[in-house]
């Protein structure tokens, strides 16, 4: 049943409004930050980079001016842009990650740099090796650091409410409320929903608790007045009950009117990074690559982690040994802290952590209860943290321990963090897909962490992100998540305070 109208002829009459001058800047910057024009600029600034790049290069030795290593310095910036457009562009995603960006900007420089070696050992220009190397140290610096400010601006832009990019959801149902909770609560998407297309949306005791902040503004046939009134700049097609065949007539409408179309896929659950796109005809076939955490690829990770634990065990010797004394002396009571957890096929392990608490008195409750929705975690009813302890936390050198847990086998050194038994079972009972946390090793860091999900925050929102990490692991990933660890361990990254904040913000 499509709602009625009346109920939004508040909303409707204010969006016909003059737009005041501020409005009018705010629209025209948020059509720069859309994907098509933002791609647009993204190649002027890489041909302007390149040019530089080549140029510095050619320059930065004396050879001899336009012989063969002339023409390779003139001709990498066009086949450096080339390779890059050509290969898919990770700032094309919702979500740019300079880790990816920086990938794949070297992955073009390093191909680029290449050809240029062998181009000019069959010219026979001078210095063809030498040149090459300069060319590809300035192309990945220049480009690096020109896209590193590009993400930074338009991430800072799209933060902004009046900036974000309007989107219309088709299908009020879960999975659109869980659309619109992940867009509202982390503003880096640069998405803002504006309204929901339903001709029969979820019953409203469910729907309105979480989202009544975004109209029901009538059903699918109304896309295209929608889109006028909100000035939707990108439609996403969530579940609904509409056939296949008026959906896709939807995305055809899209299309002419140049909003941009994303879409949920059915089974999205079981869909990783692994699906391979193939066609039959004109029929598009997703062909399944689950995860085999029996496979071989875990058992080279596991390797690998061990390997790890004990070069990073002998390194760290000294300084645990220092923490270890200066834990001793701080306050009674060991200096390691041991606490059961519930790891890989549901098996229960002592992990190890620096203690760095204050032994509780007597008569105090131990029995903790994290506040509904939430894992447990952080300080736990009465603060006893010492001084010590608190930097340790701070510097997450209390974790150092596990390295233990990963050398015999208990833990990975990136998995989902392992959590109590009591917990486990109640989480277990209550939140969907808990137990396909157990199917892998626990881990000392892992994606939901370093995504800001550390302490007492959702426990639904820790089990998406851990399953995601599940489905689409890989060995890269594992270095990505080790390295966004490090940064926030030394200040240059704090995830869970930019979440906050985002949050806070989103609540205004």
């Amino acid at each position: 049943m499509t709602p009625p109208v009346a109920s939004h002829a508040h909303a409707a009459d204010s969006l016909h409004l003059p737009l005041a001058r501020s409005e009018l800047i705010a629209a025209g910057i948020g059509r720069l930050l859309d994907d098509r024009v933002w791609s647009q600029v993204r190649l002027l600034v890489d041909a302007i980079m390149l040019c530089l790049a080549s140029t510095a290069a050619f320059y930065a030795a004396p050879m001899p001016r336009w012989g063969g290593a002339g023409w390779l310095a003139a001709v990498f910036p066009a086949l450096t842009l080339s390779i890059l457009r050509a290969r898919q562009d990770p700032d094309e995603r919702l979500r740019v990650s300079f880790l990816d960006t920086a990938a794949h900007v070297l992955g073009a420089a390093s191909l680029s740099a290449m050809l240029m070696v062998a181009a000019g050992s069959i010219i026979g220009g001078a210095h063809p090796v030498g040149l090459a190397l300069r060319l590809w140290l300035f192309a990945a610096v220049y480009l690096s650091v020109a896209r590193l400010v590009l993400a930074s601006v338009r991430l800072q832009a799209r933060r902004n409410h009046a900036l974000a990019s309007p989107t219309l959801i088709v299908g009020a149902g879960v999975v659109g409320e869980r659309l619109v909770k992940r867009l509202t609560s982390d503003r880096g998407y640069g998405l803002r929903p504006v309204g929901f297309l339903d001709s029969d949306p979820m019953p409203a005791a469910s729907y309105w608790s979480a989202t009544s902040s975004v109209p029901v503004l009538g059903g699918p046939d109304d896309l295209a007045e929608a889109i006028a009134q909100t000035g939707a700049r990108r439609v996403i097609l969530a579940f609904s009950s509409e056939p296949d065949h008026v959906l896709v007539e939807k995305v055809r409408e899209c299309e002419k009117l140049g909003v941009e179309v994303s879409l949920v896929p059915r089974l999205f659950e079981a869909i990783n990074d692994r699906a391979i796109l193939d066609h039959l005809g004109g029929l598009p076939l997703i062909s399944l690559r689950p995860t085999n955490p029996r496979g071989g690829e875990f058992a080279v990770k596991h390797a690998l982690d061990r390997c790890l634990a004990l070069i990073a065990l002998v390194l760290l010797a000294p300084l645990m040994a220092a923490i270890a004394l200066a834990v001793r002396l701080s306050s009674p009571g060991p200096s390691l802290f041991r606490q059961r957890r519930v790891g890989r096929d549901g098996q229960v392990f002592d992990v190890l952590k620096f203690r760095t608490m204050r032994e509780p008195g007597p008569g105090v409750d131990a029995d903790f209860v994290p506040p509904e929705g939430c894992a447990p975690g952080g300080i736990e009813g009465e603060d006893r943290t010492t001084s010590l302890g608190r930097w340790l936390r701070g510097t997450s050198l209390d974790e150092v321990p596990q390295l233990i847990n990963v050398l015999r086998g208990e833990m990975s050194i990136v998995g989902p963090r392992p959590e109590r038994p009591q917990f486990a079972a109640l989480f277990g009972a209550e939140v969907s897909h808990y137990d396909d946390r157990l199917r892998v090793r626990s881990g000392i860091t892992g994606w939901a962490q370093v995504n800001g999900l550390r302490g007492q925050t959702s426990i639904a929102d820790r089990v998406e992100w851990d399953n995601f990490y599940i489905r689409n692991w890989s060995l890269g990933l594992d270095l990505k998540i080790m390295m966004l660890t490090f940064a926030e361990v030394l200040r240059l990254r704090d995830s869970q305070r930019a979440r906050q904040r985002a949050a806070d913000t989103a609540l205004r």
